[in-house]
């Protein structure tokens, strides 16, 4: 008879809590968060689309805030950055703009190389942007 209630208590009590807790503890990860200063200028355009499709399919696993350069709210998020020259493009990942991606340094800064005006690329490629996204929300 003990072995009978003891069971019961485990499948009643102890197997729903278990169950209850792992999803509330999955649920609560806090999504990859993602800064993007940019300016709202016709060369970034597809660069812009290109990204908005790489966070696309990520849905809550991140949290983009998009900053436009020229704004009020761009330019306190600069001062609040430190960011204090004339950039079409910078990305922070949780708060970096410099990650290490198949063991190169990568800084989301300038257009991606092969887009825009050639003294405005910085040394990155969307596939670098891609490749850090996942490997940082599979952390999360």
């Amino acid at each position: 008879m003990k072995k009978f209630l003891a069971t019961v208590f485990i499948i009643l009590v102890i197997l729903p809590a278990f169950i209850y807790y792992s999803a509330v503890f999955c649920l609560a990860a806090d999504p990859l968060h993602i800064d993007v200063l940019y300016m709202n200028h016709g060369p970034l355009q597809p660069t812009l689309e290109q990204m908005r499709a790489i966070f696309s399919p990520y849905g809550d696993q991140i949290q983009v805030d998009w900053h436009d350069f020229e704004s009020a709210e761009g330019t306190a998020f600069m001062a609040q950055k430190g960011v204090n020259t004339h950039v079409p493009l910078q990305i922070w990942l949780d708060g970096k703009d410099t990650l290490v991606i198949g063991g190169k340094e990568v800084r989301f800064f300038g257009f991606p190389t092969g887009a825009g005006p050639g003294f405005f690329q910085g040394q990155w490629s969307l596939d670098d942007l891609s490749q850090a996204i996942e490997a940082l929300t599979a952390g999360h």
